[in-house]
C-alpha cells in the first residue's frame, strides 16, 4: 500500500475505534518504526485529529476549527438496500445527523482477511497489474463470503472486514465464518494457478476470526454512512489476523468454543 492508503485506512480505524494502540497499528498495517512515526505526525500534528497518550495509544479527537479531515475512500462493499427514507436535513457536523440513529446489540462473528506482503507485491508490479491482482483476489473472496451468507462490511485496500450474524443472523454463524475462511484459502490457491503464469507472482492471505458482543449501527456523516460493529471484537479480530501465519486461519478461544469438534485446530497459546 502507498503511504496515502495507509494513512486513510489508519484514520478510518481510529474513527471507528476511537482509541488504537501503536502496536495494533504496526501489526494491522505491517508498519515499521519510520512509517508509524509518519502516521503519528500526520494525525497528531499536521491534521490535529488525534492526540498521543503515554506514547502508547493514539486517541481520536475529531476535527477542530481551522483544520480539515483526511478524505477516506468509500468502501466498495455491496450496499445494503435502504429500508426507509432519510430526511434531507443538513447535519451540524460531519459525524452528526439530525436524528438519533438506532443501534442494536448483537452476537457477531467477525473475520478479517488480508493479503500477505502486499507492499513488496505492489512494488514488483505495474500499478495497473497490481490493481488487477487485488480485484481478482477480492472477487474470489467475495464469491466464497456470499456462499456462506457473510456480509462484507468494508473493503480496506487489500483487506476485507466481514460480519457473520449481521444483517442476517444464523445459529451457526461461527461455523459459517470458519467454512468461509477455509473456502477463501482454497479460492486463493486456485487463483494462483492463473496469476503466476500471467503475472509471475502468487498471493497469500492470513485470516483472523473472533466472536463477541457488539453494537451495530450507522456511522458516518453526510454522503457517507456505514453500518459498522463497534466494540472490542473487530479490534481483537484484527490483532488475531495479524498473528496468523501466511495461508492459515487464527481464531480466538471464544470462536473456538463454538466450533470445537467440527474442525481440526492447533492451540497457539495465550
Amino acid at each position: 500500500m502507498t503511504f496515502d492508503e495507509i494513512l486513510a485506512q489508519a484514520l478510518a480505524l481510529l474513527q471507528r475505534e476511537q482509541r488504537v494502540s501503536y502496536r495494533a497499528l504496526k501489526v494491522h498495517f505491517q508498519l515499521d518504526d519510520d512509517l508509524l512515526e509518519a502516521v503519528k505526525d500526520e494525525l497528531i500534528y499536521a491534521k490535529k485529529l488525534a492526540v498521543d497518550e503515554d506514547n502508547r495509544v493514539l486517541v481520536w479527537t475529531g476535527n477542530v476549527e481551522g483544520t480539515t479531515t483526511i478524505p477516506v475512500p468509500p468502501p466498495q462493499a455491496i450496499p445494503a438496500p435502504l429500508t426507509q427514507d432519510r430526511a434531507a436535513v443538513q447535519p451540524t457536523s460531519p459525524f452528526e445527523t439530525s436524528r438519533t440513529l438506532d443501534a442494536e446489540r448483537r452476537q457477531l462473528t467477525v473475520m478479517f482477511c488480508d493479503l500477505v506482503d502486499s507492499t513488496p507485491l505492489a512494488e514488483r508490479l505495474d500499478p495497473e497489474e497490481y490493481r488487477n491482482v487485488v480485484r481478482a483476489y477480492q472477487r474470489v473472496c467475495t464469491e466464497v463470503i456470499q456462499r456462506y451468507d457473510g456480509h462484507i462490511a468494508q473493503l480496506l485496500g487489500d483487506g476485507l472486514l466481514v460480519y457473520f450474524g449481521y444483517p442476517q443472523a444464523h445459529e451457526d454463524d461461527a461455523l459459517r465464518a470458519v467454512h468461509t475462511a477455509l473456502g477463501v484459502l482454497e479460492a486463493v490457491e486456485a487463483l494462483n494457478t492463473s496469476l503466476e503464469p500471467a503475472t509471475g507472482v502468487t498471493v497469500a492471505v492470513r485470516l483472523g476470526i473472533h466472536t463477541g458482543l457488539v453494537v451495530v449501527g450507522e456511522m458516518g456523516g453526510a454522503g457517507r454512512q456505514e453500518q459498522l460493529a463497534l466494540g472490542p471484537v473487530p479490534n481483537v479480530c484484527s490483532r488475531i489476523q495479524g498473528l496468523a501465519a501466511p495461508n492459515t486461519i487464527a481464531m480466538s478461544e471464544a470462536t473456538y468454543r463454538l466450533v470445537q469438534g467440527y474442525f481440526a485446530c492447533q492451540d497457539l497459546g495465550a
